[in-house]
């Protein structure tokens, strides 16, 4: 039998795909962590342009130069010391950039400190890179707010890397302003760099977030259009920050994947235009729109306790009456819906089953009858 070397050996399938690997044919995804969203006709167009007109070939490692200015443009609102285009990474894809920074800053004795609950791969990248995790909670019994007394206590004088996920997958949640700063000045003296993770930034439900950047020098923004452009499978991810750093970030990612496509870099370009930037309005749109439905239908058909937040597209629903989070969206595999259960995302995940409106309406309605129906199979177990 193989046996996977060390770095591995407690690294596997996340709960997700377990759940989506089970789904029986015709099921309603409510666990879905893209948007349904056709990408904008803008960016599509100049991808035809670009494969009719232009070589397709190897860019530099870092990415075309116009994207790169595009980029930092785009990150330098509000910013006193604004970025360069050399401080910027085209990747393939935000993951791999979370892994290409973690996998650059973190080594053997660093610790990383997540955010629990908190997107799934960052522990398993952490764990990768050899370093040990600790975690700050955002409590769900404060409705996964962002708490400053679990943050003070789990930074420790070893803590060389802090995850920020605003807006938050699972959660949807924010960190304010005043918190960004608050979590700034405690790791002020500390050798720590930040990585903020803000690939849901742009999808809010009434104000853009603040970033960590406008507070914290040793800051690592991981971001791309995956999200507030529906290009999932276009793979286009980035990592911008401190010169320094980026320059070690770039040949981590020339070893993990040359370059990003050539096509989806040059065709990227139009999403910052103003055309791009209307799209990802009409988006946001749309998706407050989605969240009242969703909202509508569990009071409705369901009438448990939930979590709505200010951003991305997730709202957390209280089922731990129902027994562990894991064992309910398997047991509602059998009514053909799919969901995500919270200990996917951490301890304080337990209990609840994250939902996505990113589907449209109706879908999103037949759903959540199906929850119901198949919660009423599952007596409760509190």
């Amino acid at each position: 039998m193989f046996t996977p070397a060390d770095r591995l050996q407690h690294i596997g399938k996340s709960a997700t795909r377990v759940l989506y690997d089970s789904a029986p044919p015709g099921s309603i995804n409510l666990g879905l962590g893209e948007p349904d969203f056709a990408t904008p006709e803008v960016v599509r167009h100049e991808a035809i342009r670009v494969i009719r007109e232009e070589p397709i070939t190897y860019t530099t490692n870092a990415g075309i130069l116009p994207l790169r200015e595009k980029i930092a443009d785009y990150h330098n609102e509000g910013l006193s010391s604004p970025f360069a285009p050399d401080a910027v990474c085209i990747t393939t894809g935000a993951e791999e950039a979370i892994f290409d920074v973690m996998m650059t800053i973190l080594g053997p004795g660093d610790e990383a400190l997540l955010p629990d609950p908190g997107y799934i791969a960052y522990p398993a990248i952490a764990q990768i890179a050899g370093a040990d995790v600790r975690y700050y909670a955002t409590p769900a019994a404060g409705g996964f707010a962002f708490d400053r007394e679990s943050f003070a206590r789990a930074v420790t004088d070893k803590t060389r890397l802090v995850v920020i996920n605003s807006p938050s997958n699972p959660t949807s949640r924010v960190i304010s302003r005043d918190d960004l700063r608050f979590i700034a000045d405690r790791i002020a003296s500390s050798n720590a760099y930040v990585l903020a993770d803000e690939i849901y930034r742009d999808l809010y439900i009434d104000e853009r977030p603040a970033t960590i950047s406008e507070f914290y020098e040793r800051t690592m923004i991981v971001s791309g259009l995956s999200k507030m452009m529906s290009m999932t499978g276009w793979r286009i991810g980035w990592a911008i920050g401190p010169e320094e750093v980026i320059n070690h970030v770039t040949v981590m990612h020339q070893y993990v994947s040359t370059c990003v496509s050539a096509v989806t870099q040059k065709a990227a370009i139009a999403a910052f235009t103003d055309e791009g930037r209307s799209a990802t309005g009409a988006m946001r749109d749309e998706l407050r729109k989605r969240r009242d439905v969703m909202v509508r239908a569990i009071e409705k058909e369901l009438k448990l306790p939930y979590v709505q937040g200010e951003g991305a597209y997730y709202i957390m629903l209280n089922v731990s009456q129902y027994g562990p989070s894991m064992d309910t969206a398997m047991a509602l595999l059998d009514d053909r819906v799919i969901t995500v259960p919270g200990s996917a995302f951490g301890l304080e995940g337990e209990g609840f089953l994250r939902l996505s409106f990113s589907i449209e309406a109706p879908l999103i309605e037949e759903g959540i009858r199906r929850i119901a129906r198949g919660l009423t199979k599952r007596p409760a177990a509190y």
